[in-house]
């Protein structure tokens, strides 16, 4: 197990955080392309923490599980950029391999080609033609587009509505720099898939330009893995294509199987199709990948929720939370579960904690509704209406449901499938639309879904 560290920003400018940030990971999926039996590569998540610390490599090293850290750096001289890398055996501190790398900007990635192999040679690994094709680049990129592209993986990264529009503006700025960019038109496909499902943008627009770069990423580079796992979400969650997604997604996997993110997007899937024993399993196998990744525990407790485990589910979302109190679901999974166990104060109490409002204002609607307080029940559930009709119909359905209002909760669930509302594809296994089960209505609504009844 190796830990790439945070990039050490040295230029002396600020500015130049985006590139260190961008850096960082690159070489997390240049090594996570290797064979995850021989060279566990830690994701970013877990690691950024540890930016701008001055925490003992031992400690990080207990920290992360991991036998091998990596140190970078970043230098601007005379133009040119200094990247120093040097990989570190935890157990005695000794510095295996140090290097210092002098190029312009333009010929930074090819730098990063050879870090990667420089480091899998130091660990010992024999790498197979295929992995020295994966760890190389199929073709240059204009320095200014990839300067774009980092820019934008930098905002994608900050998680805000306001960044994901300077997101977009970057990734679309490399992509007109440098059309035969395929990395820069998978960054431009999450950032306009992002802007659809906030309803930043027109639902049906964004999705249709969601496609259309990561479609023209894959023509560009059939072997990008990251192309595949994005692909794999818009069968999934835009198209209702179970078996394409599940492809695309186990392409991903074959092209970087240390990936933790793409592991658990076939968690995902499967525990969608209730499969949840082959879910558990994927969902575990991301954490063994990535252990201090609040993402990999949250995924996991949300596939024990819908498995039924919920005592365990508990646990995970606090081990999720303790490692990030951001983290997406968290806090409102915590207060559904307490509201399925008719404890609806304590899930006042842990929703107004979650990151969302609409998810508070849902979550308001459905406990004041159990604690018998329709007043402020339905003026929350107007609320809820009132500012995501148009992009959150499928959410709107549920509290309907939890309310026991079955003709109001087949409408919003018949236009949340007019407006592709992304929050369908959990149909078949959302408790909160348990009251619909013996409706012959519900049936028919899984098949339309493609779901398994």
């Amino acid at each position: 197990m190796v830990a790439v560290l945070p990039f050490e920003n040295l230029t002396g400018d600020p500015r130049q955080d985006y590139l260190a940030d961008g850096l960082t990971e690159e070489t997390i999926s240049r090594l996570g392309r290797l064979n995850p039996e021989e060279l566990g590569v830690i994701a970013r998540t877990p690691v950024m923490r540890y930016k701008h610390t001055d925490e003992r490599l031992d400690q990080i090293g207990r920290d992360l599980s991991v036998q091998y850290v990596m140190e970078n750096s970043l230098r601007e001289r005379g133009g040119h950029m200094r990247l120093t890398a040097q990989l570190i055996q935890v157990k005695d501190q000794s510095q295996l391999w140090s290097q210092d790398y002098d190029c312009p900007l333009k010929d930074i990635l090819n730098v990063e080609d050879d870090v990667a192999k420089a480091v899998a040679r130091e660990i010992r690994l024999r790498l197979t033609p295929q992995q020295q094709t994966a760890l190389s680049r199929p073709h240059p990129v204009n320095p200014e587009a990839f300067e774009a592209y980092m820019q934008g993986y930098y905002f994608y990264e900050r998680n805000t509505n306001k960044d994901a529009d300077m997101s977009t503006q970057y990734y679309e700025r490399a992509t007109q720099l440098d059309p035969s960019y395929a990395l820069a038109w998978v960054g431009l496909s999450r950032a306009r898939y992002w802007q659809a499902d906030k309803g930043l943008i027109p639902t049906e627009e964004g999705q249709r330009l969601t496609r259309e770069a990561d479609e023209r990423a894959l023509a560009l580079d059939p072997n990008l893995p990251q192309a595949h796992a994005q692909m794999g979400r818009i069968k999934r969650q835009l198209d209702l294509d179970w078996a394409g997604a599940e492809a695309s997604v186990q392409r991903a996997i074959a092209l970087e199987p240390g990936n933790s993110e793409y592991v658990r997007s076939a968690a995902f899937t499967a525990a969608m199709l209730g499969r949840f024993d082959e879910a558990l399993k994927l969902a575990h196998r991301a954490v063994d990948l990535d252990p201090l990744n609040a993402e990999s525990w949250e995924n996991l407790a949300e596939t024990r929720f819908w498995a039924g485990q919920v005592d365990e589910s508990v646990a995970d979302f606090k081990k999720a939370l303790a490692l990030s109190p951001d983290v997406c679901l968290g806090w409102n999974k915590l207060a559904q579960i307490h509201l399925m166990q008719g404890r609806p104060q304590d899930a006042l109490r842990e929703v107004d904690r979650a990151q969302w409002a609409a998810l508070r204002i849902r979550m308001h609607a459905m406990a004041y509704h159990s604690l018998g307080r329709e007043k402020e029940s339905d003026a929350a559930l107007r609320e809820l209406i009132e500012k995501l009709h148009s992009s959150a119909a499928f959410s709107i359905a549920t509290v309907y449901a939890f309310r026991n209002q079955r003709d109001e909760a087949f409408q919003w669930l018949d236009r949340a499938y007019a407006q592709h509302d992304t929050g369908l594809i959990t149909t078949k296994v959302e408790p909160l639309l348990s009251n619909l089960h013996g409706d012959p209505r519900y049936a028919a609504f899984l098949k339309k879904l493609n779901l398994p009844a």
